[in-house]
């Protein structure tokens, strides 16, 4: 049962106000509310403070009750949420994991009505009471959400569903029919509620193994935040027969980035090799994660430094979906070299297709995070290993 006395407006401000110091010396010192324990207390302090970044909306209300904080940590953000809900829309949709309740919040704006499920009990108290201090008009559900579409007797336009990534064991898992529920197992099952459904996923789980392993793949979505991928999206439509497009999008403070492809026309693309010209393209990890590296060549019109080196070149300033380097100077790989020009010097150091790791670089050669150059280890188009001194263009 929810405590409503952490709803107290004294309760809140407490929270509020404390939100950023040291838990555990808050802890030690027990709870000054009386009818709250200190571990129901902590709970909020510990939602609130990963609500400022994630979820800003809830962030914002007074009303809201947060669970444990793993559950927080598994939850989508408000922005990836929102980017989920920017795809969907219709009359009635289906929540079929709905845990915390982020994504069943912002997707439920684009529909009439919407339906969340979730077999913990505890957590569907809290997303319904979440839910309705929003006054939103979600029906909340506890219950094993593949028995109740088998006994459902309205079809969804929309359902949405993040089967749980990790094994009974506790382990992280690679596959989708490892996952909890098993959408490929229950795919048509799941398909005669619904013609429309988007799949949340793992950003570890591979792109073409998870489309080999569903059917009817129409669109698949990899959402970046500040280069970091944080999920891939598979939007499957009952019957659809032709390649899937791929997106990638990654959402930063200095604008976002957006890109699109699919695998026939990256494996056709004409690609053109060269050794570091004047500028280094770095692509976006959302676009690594796609694997469109060759369609990114030949949109952008820069020139790959190797089949396998996923950088790339151009003599002029091209418009990049990634990091853009000015070339200050590049060279065979030279240990001696290295040692006389960055020893106890400050660099950042990348690698790609280099046998060494940028730890192993660091420590050999004594180099120091930081500072403004930019040193590439990578592997040129003649298979020559090459270090490329770079700054920010």
């Amino acid at each position: 049962m929810i405590n409503k006395a952490l709803l107290q407006k004294e309760v809140q401000r407490f929270i509020l106000q404390n939100r950023k110091k040291d838990l555990p010396a808050l802890v030690l010192k027990g709870s000054p509310f009386q009818h709250i324990e200190i571990q129901e207390l902590a709970q909020q302090l510990k939602g609130k403070r990963i609500a400022e970044k994630k979820y800003p909306d809830f962030f914002n209300s007074e009303e809201v009750i947060y669970p444990p904080s793993l559950n927080l940590e598994q939850s989508s953000s408000q922005k990836t949420a929102e980017y989920k809900a920017s795809l969907m829309h219709g009359h009635n949709f289906a929540d079929l994991t709905g845990g915390f309740g982020i994504d069943t919040y912002f997707c439920s704006q684009q529909f009439d009505t919407a339906v969340y499920l979730e077999r913990i009990k505890e957590l569907a108290e809290i997303a319904g009471h979440n839910f309705e201090s929003f006054d939103k008009n979600i029906q909340v559900l506890s219950k094993d959400s593949m028995e109740y579409l088998k006994n459902a007797v309205e079809d969804f336009d929309w359902i949405l569903i993040d089967p749980a990534r990790r094994s009974s064991s506790g382990g992280k898992v690679f596959l989708l029919s490892d996952c909890e529920p098993n959408v490929p197992e229950h795919l048509d099952l799941i398909l005669s509620k619904s013609k429309q459904i988007l799949i949340k996923t793992s950003p570890i789980l591979d792109i073409q193994q998870a489309i080999s392993e569903l059917k009817f793949v129409k669109e698949v979505h990899i959402v970046a935040v500040e280069n970091e991928v944080k999920e891939s999206l598979f939007m499957i439509s009952k019957n659809y027969m032709e390649a899937p497009e791929i997106y990638t999008v990654n959402f930063q403070k200095k604008g976002n980035q957006h890109f699109k492809g699919n695998f026939q026309k990256n494996s056709a693309a004409q690609i053109s090799y060269s050794p570091p010209l004047n500028l280094l393209y770095e692509p976006n990890s959302a676009i690594m994660k796609s694997g469109l590296l060759n369609t990114v060549s030949e949109e952008f019109n820069v020139l790959k430094l190797e089949a396998n080196t996923h950088l790339y070149t151009s003599e002029e300033l091209s418009e990049f979906p990634g990091r853009i380097f000015e070339i200050i100077d590049y060279k065979m790989f030279d240990s001696s070299y290295l040692k006389k020009k960055f020893k106890n010097k400050k660099a950042n150091i990348s690698t790609r297709n280099f046998p060494e790791t940028v730890e192993a670089i660091r420590k050999k050669y004594k180099i120091k995070d930081g500072g403004d150059e930019y040193l590439f280890f990578t592997t040129g188009p003649k298979n020559e290993k090459l270090m490329i001194t770079c700054r920010k263009a």
